[in-house]
């Protein structure tokens, strides 16, 4: 694997490159040689946040733990995308999807069946057609995390959302 480690509001020491090396190792058995892993290193803050991204055709496995010291948070890392690759690798095995960067033995391996996708609840509802600003204060007034609608400009459905930061996303589909 290549690694990709970057530093925000602290500087990457040696000692930090060689924790990043040495714990995301364990993930080698996973990928080809030539798979990149993007380790951002940041501090905001008590928050010491490693940001990894494996950036894959079709789909990016992406985590984002955070605590109190980098390395607690480096091993967090690690585990959170040991998890999801499984289950990615269980999700390309049963549906036959994905690029697959991943390594030969890994992909011959048994597929743990285990964690199966569960939908509880389904909703059906009009979409009016109104303003981002608009599906902003209906969000807000549903007291939900996100808002489905449809965007009067562009006539495509479209998704706002608050952030963690209290401020709002748009999420609109490309073509």
């Amino acid at each position: 694997m290549r690694y990709i480690i970057y530093g925000k509001n602290l500087e990457v020491t040696e000692g930090l490159k060689q924790a990043v090396h040495d714990k995301f190792s364990k993930l080698e058995k996973f990928f080809t040689p030539e798979t990149e892993v993007q380790v951002t290193l940041s501090v905001q803050k008590d928050n010491q946040i490693v940001e990894a991204t494996i950036p894959m055709k079709g789909t990016i496995l992406r985590v984002e733990p955070n605590s109190t010291d980098m390395y607690v948070s480096i091993d967090m890392a690690v585990d959170l995308l040991e998890r999801m690759i499984r289950k990615y690798k269980t999700k390309i095995s049963k549906y036959g999807k994905g690029e697959l960067k991943f390594n030969d033995e890994f992909m011959e391996e048994d597929v743990d069946n285990h964690e199966t996708v569960t939908i509880t609840k389904s909703k059906k509802f009009a979409i009016k057609p109104m303003d981002v600003e608009e599906a902003c204060v209906q969000m807000e007034l549903l007291g939900h995390n996100f808002f489905v609608f449809r965007n009067v400009e562009t006539f495509e459905v479209n998704v706002v959302y608050k952030r963690k930061d209290k401020t709002y996303g748009l999420i609109e589909p490309e073509f």
